[in-house]
């Protein structure tokens, strides 16, 4: 058949029924262009509030220093300058740090013998919609507190679905307590963290029901410091996921309809590492 539905081929350069090269182009681009908006606008009304965007970028990372809180027992960041400006032009330092240190990413090799290292990380898994669970009125009384259930529950009351393959981060309010290295780790007197965390079942409810592809949260560990054994490390990333703790300006972020852009580092087998992260609101 010739074009256009007619059983009869045009020459070359002419279209059925005389039409020169470009004519009626316009035509059909604006049925095409009329078509592409009432698309988007059919879009845009069925996405809701949560599509609207303020434009801005908001920094969810600490900077990496010497005086940053670290897991107990692990080295502070350190830098050393090995190329100055005066020899050689440019200005270079040497940096040393343990993989967890600072706002970084935990790899389901962190915890899973085996498990995906941080280079494995899919890309897609790295940008996703940020979902922020706020128990900070419970923390306030209780260190020891933890996300649960009901916590997703009331998210979901106020929100709605969460949605497919989002990163749902938990804001404890710890970052408060950052200027004071000891009262960020806030051992007790057998050395334990009383630092709240993510209960094991909140992570895999997210996971089984929601399809999350991360989690994070505010303070040094995806784990509750009194946790025996990690278990919310043991589900998030036995389940493959992975986690970002340490995030930082959690308070800034909407509680829905951000989306979140996670810097995770590439190199070969590692189990995790400092990250820059990212919400798009």
């Amino acid at each position: 058949m010739g074009a256009e539905g007619d059983s009869t081929a045009a020459p070359d350069g002419v279209r059925p029924g005389g039409e020169a090269p470009g004519a009626g182009v316009p035509r059909r681009r604006a049925l095409l262009g009329a078509g592409l908006a009432a698309f988007g606008a059919a879009t845009v009304a069925a996405a809701g509030p949560a599509a609207a965007r303020s434009g801005v970028v908001l920094d969810l990372t600490h900077p990496l220093g010497p005086n940053l809180p670290v897991w107990p027992g692990n080295p502070p960041f350190a830098a050393v300058p090995v190329a100055t400006y005066e020899r050689g032009g440019f200005a270079q330092n040497a940096i040393a740090y343990w993989e967890h240190t600072g706002t970084h990413v935990d790899a389901p090799l962190h915890r899973v013998p085996g498990g995906g290292s941080v280079d494995l990380i899919a890309p897609a898994d790295l940008v996703a919609p940020l979902v922020v669970l706020d128990i900070r009125t419970r923390v306030a009384g209780d260190p020891d507190a933890a996300v649960t259930v009901a916590d997703i529950d009331a998210w979901r009351a106020a929100h709605g679905d969460i949605p497919e393959r989002a990163f749902v981060a938990a804001l404890t309010g710890w970052e408060s307590r950052l200027g004071e290295p000891a009262t960020f780790l806030n051992l007790d007197a057998t050395g334990t963290q009383r630092t709240p965390g993510w209960t094991p079942e909140a992570a895999a409810h997210l996971i089984t029901e929601c399809g999350v592809v991360g989690f994070g949260i505010d303070t040094l560990s995806l784990d509750r410091g009194a946790a025996g054994d990690s278990p919310a490390h043991t589900a998030i990333l036995g389940s493959g996921r992975y986690g970002v703790e340490m995030l930082a300006n959690l308070t800034a972020a909407p509680t829905a309809g951000a989306t979140v852009v996670v810097g995770a580092p590439k190199h070969t087998g590692g189990t995790g590492g400092p990250c820059r992260v990212l919400a798009l609101t």
